[in-house]
């Protein structure tokens, strides 16, 4: 934590725009691993598969995994794929596996698998539903191989932190037949002002997902033979394999309705407090001097989701701070706010992950999450009245409660810190999306056993059960609680059926009528309690296992009344 002193300085003004730079290796810590490229054809065959699989053999050799192709579907078997940590689907086409072959599949991705899919990997298996969620999208249409402007989102993810905000070149674009921004998270879109043919106005071109347990991370681009002697392409390649393998983190949930506070030109409504500052350059925030803090001036926020991409260079030291009132004496983020720790090493309490001084974060979750330093990594600060609860690279690791009479959570400005001479700490894209109706959140329901409060088969019908199961991030566990009492999912809520208050009344999906039997109210001990009844959501017979019947019963405060709210 900083011990801030008071003064101004000034921040550098300037930012430096790059279309992209070479590859940079992966570190040696990666531990070796196998990759298996899939590239069998039953449709139109592109040219570039044999360049494809060549890029992927020499940078499997420069980073530590080793390569096996093939084209033939029986090498998806369970044992086989087994030893794979990615599985690359380089340029299908058409029905390339047999059910067989199908179900190895998925169960290797629920199993953890790892997914790359690579341009006409979208134009493959158009009847396989597991297969159109994995990739993300299918194939529509596309114009003639032509230069165009790829607008990048996202600069944290490994396959795109090496990009400018801009990054130019040629290929032969797709266009997809649905939008999936809602569903993935976005890296990269294709600017269709800039080439002719594009169909889709808001048009994705790079994505990644977490899917069923395993990962995903589609590019729209490699139609070419010279897209894979692009440094700057095989560098986007090489980032989703590793994300796909596992050896790199990234938050790649969707992401949507959050608006810029610092959009990598300039720092308009920020303030610096305390020596020292922040250089800009290539859209970073850069540390330098302090102790201080440069901290967004022009608005206090209450509910909200901030979210930031953030590097050390090594043994750094930085913060977020959060819930300050506005001064231009700095410490009054020290005394009235809280600090974020970001530090590669210290102890518990002050380390990654801790709100300082107060909560250490969730050790063995926070390691499994982390990126190490020369890698970026990204922060959610999800902030609801007074409680926090802290994301990294789309995990939960901490979740704390203010209960200090002179803090508040609730209401607050919001602060970068730089900590001093060789404390070298970056950021990257400072966004924010407040919340409304005092804190509207959509995410999953976990309870007995880490498992996902469920719609039966995603069916949408009224009366479907609502059940345990293990979570797989489908939309079947996206639950969104407005704020009125109701929970909700697929469109309809959670509600106990023919409004029953007798133990052992079940749940179903319902269309949200305004009863009491859609009514639930968080308990402070992790109950969910529906009024009318007087009785909690309960996990029957206290069973973890997938298909648990979920029912109202008396509030006992046990293990299978409690459950966990996005």
């Amino acid at each position: 934590m900083s011990r801030l002193r008071t003064a101004l300085s000034a921040i550098a003004a300037s930012a430096v725009m790059i279309l992209a730079v070479a590859p940079v290796p992966a570190p040696a810590a990666d531990p070796a691993y196998k990759v298996l490229v899939f590239s069998k054809t039953a449709g139109f065959r592109h040219s570039s598969i044999p360049n494809g699989i060549q890029a992927i053999r020499d940078l499997g050799a420069a980073n530590n995994f080793t390569v096996d192709a093939t084209e033939n579907g029986a090498a998806f078997t369970s044992a086989n794929l087994a030893q794979y940590r990615a599985v690359v689907f380089l340029s299908t086409t058409g029905d390339v596996l047999d059910a067989t072959q199908q179900a190895a599949f998925e169960s290797y991705v629920r199993a953890g698998g790892g997914y790359v899919g690579v341009h006409a990997a979208s134009d493959t298996e158009y009847q396989w539903p597991f297969y159109g969620g994995l990739v993300g999208g299918y194939f529509h249409s596309h114009p003639s191989i032509q230069q165009a402007t790829v607008r990048v989102e996202d600069r944290a993810h490994a396959s795109s932190s090496h990009l400018g905000g801009d990054w130019v070149r040629t290929d032969e674009w797709y266009n997809f037949q649905a939008n999936p921004r809602s569903n993935v998270h976005v890296l990269a879109r294709l600017d269709e002002g800039t080439y002719s043919g594009g169909n889709m106005g808001d048009h994705p071109i790079a994505w990644c997902q977490a899917y069923q347990g395993g990962r995903s991370w589609y590019t729209g681009g490699g139609h070419t033979e010279q897209s894979f002697a692009e440094p700057a392409f095989r560098a986007h390649l090489l980032g989703g394999i590793r994300y796909a393998a596992g050896t790199t983190r990234a938050d790649c949930r969707p992401e949507n309705g959050y608006t810029s506070l610092f959009n990598g030109s300039n720092t308009t409504g920020w303030s610096q407090a305390g020596p020292g500052g922040f250089t800009l350059a290539d859209a970073t925030l850069t540390s330098h001097g302090g102790l201080g803090m440069l901290w967004y001036s022009a608005k206090e926020f209450r509910s909200y989701s901030l979210k930031l991409d953030w590097k050390l260079a090594g043994d750094d030291n930085t913060g977020v701070f959060i819930g300050f009132p506005a001064s231009s004496d700095p410490w009054s983020a020290v005394n009235n706010g809280y600090e974020i720790q970001i530090d590669a090493t210290d102890a518990a309490d002050r380390t990654t992950g801790a709100v300082y001084g107060f909560k250490s974060a969730d050790i063995a979750a926070r390691d499994a999450a982390l990126n190490p330093p020369g890698e970026w990594n990204t922060y959610e600060l999800l902030v609801e009245g007074e409680r926090l609860q802290l994301f990294l690279n789309g995990v939960k690791i901490n979740d704390f409660t203010n209960t200090d009479p002179v803090r508040s959570l609730a209401s607050g400005h919001v602060g970068i810190q730089n900590h001093g001479d060789g404390d070298d700490a970056s950021f990257r894209n400072i966004r924010v999306k407040e919340l409304s109706g005092g804190g509207t959140r959509t995410g999953p329901i976990t309870g007995l056993g880490g498992k996902c409060v469920d719609v039966s088969g995603g069916n949408t019908a009224d009366g479907t059960k609502i059940q345990l199961w293990t979570c797989n991030n489908t939309v079947a566990q996206q639950w969104t609680l407005p704020g009125d009492g109701t929970i909700r999912a697929l469109g309809k809520c959670l509600d106990v059926r023919s409004g029953g208050t007798a133990n052992g009344t079940v749940t179903q999906l319902w269309t949200c009528n305004g009863t009491g039997a859609q009514q639930w109210a968080a308990q402070s001990g992790g109950a969910l309690r529906n009024p009318q009844s007087g009785r909690c959501l309960d996990a029957s017979g206290n069973s973890s296992a997938d298909g648990t019947v979920l029912h109202i019963w008396d509030c006992l405060n046990v293990a299978n009344q409690k459950w966990t709210l996005p």
